[in-house]
């Protein structure tokens, strides 16, 4: 893994971000810690602890918030039906593309400003506007947040070769008089393991529900 030299004063956000969500991204959830990723930017462990708010929870904070600002502008008059489906898949897409991050993350919330401006603030607001009250504004968002994030957390298309030959390992591994549908319907469920359109298709059923459960008729 290449190397960096950086100063202290260069030590911002955006520097530790970028080379942490890159050991992830190489080396899985295990190769983050504050030793290599000193060693990473050319500077003492300490000074990285430091800069990223004493804790593991704080260096997580500060790459969720550097990959957010990735996430679209929110546009402020658009439906809530459009805004959600639209942010809840970048969001998705974002996340799995960091499957690394996300594990690490574990049931820990994202709190960092820039989610909270460019995801969560715009989707309540928007359900406020399409006539939800403030609670099930929130509990359609967390809906839609925990849909989203359960799966990125169980998918790994950057690698959907080795995914499918694992998944299908273990199948084989199965008694057919046991579990007769996984092990006969092999092929089907290797498909939808490592298909996008799962989640896509599921997301626009999803918010199609709370749309006709929360969103009064006018």
């Amino acid at each position: 893994m290449a190397k960096q030299s950086v100063t202290s004063d260069q030590l911002n956000a955006t520097t530790i971000a970028r080379a942490a969500i890159e050991m992830i991204d190489a080396g899985g959830p295990d190769a983050l810690n504050f030793r290599a990723l000193g060693e990473k930017l050319g500077v003492s462990h300490t000074t990285v602890h430091r800069r990223s708010g004493e804790s593991v929870d704080g260096l997580l904070d500060i790459c969720m918030n550097h990959l957010a600002g990735q996430l679209p502008e929110p546009q402020p008059d658009a439906a809530w039906s459009e805004l959600a489906e639209h942010s809840f898949t970048a969001l998705y897409e974002l996340l799995s593309a960091h499957p690394g991050l996300v594990a690490l993350r574990g049931s820990r919330p994202w709190m960092g400003r820039q989610l909270l401006a460019r995801l969560t603030e715009p989707v309540l607001a928007a359900g406020e506007r399409a006539g939800m009250t403030p609670s099930n504004s929130t509990a359609a968002y967390r809906r839609l947040y925990l849909y989203t994030l359960g799966c990125a957390a169980f998918v790994d298309h950057a690698n959907a070769t080795a995914t499918r030959q694992r998944t299908r390992e273990g199948l084989a591994a199965l008694s057919p008089e046991e579990f007769p549908f996984l092990t006969g319907h092999t092929d089907a469920v290797l498909d939808v393991v490592t298909d996008h359109a799962v989640f896509h298709s599921g997301l626009q059923q999803l918010i199609a529900m709370v749309a006709l459960d929360l969103i009064p008729l006018r």
